[in-house]
């Protein structure tokens, strides 16, 4: 089945959808760690690497949620692949996955201790008990 819409028209499209603060659990993991911790947290903040989605600048925490297929994660989601233009997804994952690579490398390499929260994790288990762990630098659903 090919696009109902022109490529100018599905880019203009594409780029209206926001990329920061659109999932729930995000956003409510990102109200619970200052109450848990009693700490300040940033989000999305562009002076680092990657620009982490939450940064926790006492403990030097930077944590990545990432999307299961936009990141290529090895669950039901992220290792589905459209069936239109499968070399281009292909390729598309593959660089978003050296570029998280590369941003995880620079952060440690400037201190700071980098996690990535998979979608799929997130929604399968409840949100304070990642905050918690988090906040003790320990992950269960949660990739250094």
């Amino acid at each position: 089945m090919s696009d109902v819409f022109t490529p100018a028209i599905r880019s203009a499209i594409m780029r209206a959808v926001p990329s920061v603060g659109t999932t729930a659990e995000v956003n409510a993991l990102a109200l619970l760690l200052p109450r848990l911790g009693r700490r300040v947290i940033k989000l999305n903040e562009r002076r680092l690497p990657g620009a982490p989605d939450i940064v926790i600048p006492s403990l030097r925490v930077a944590l990545f949620v990432h999307g299961c297929f936009w990141h290529g994660h090895h669950c039901k989601r992220g290792c589905r692949v459209p069936r239109t233009r499968r070399k281009y997804w292909k390729a598309k994952i593959a660089r978003n996955r050296a570029r998280d690579r590369r941003n995880a490398h620079a952060l440690r390499g400037l201190g700071w201790r980098v996690f990535h929260l998979w979608e799929c994790k997130l929604q399968e288990a409840k949100v304070a008990a990642i905050a918690k762990r988090l906040l003790k630098g320990r992950a269960v659903g949660i990739e250094r």
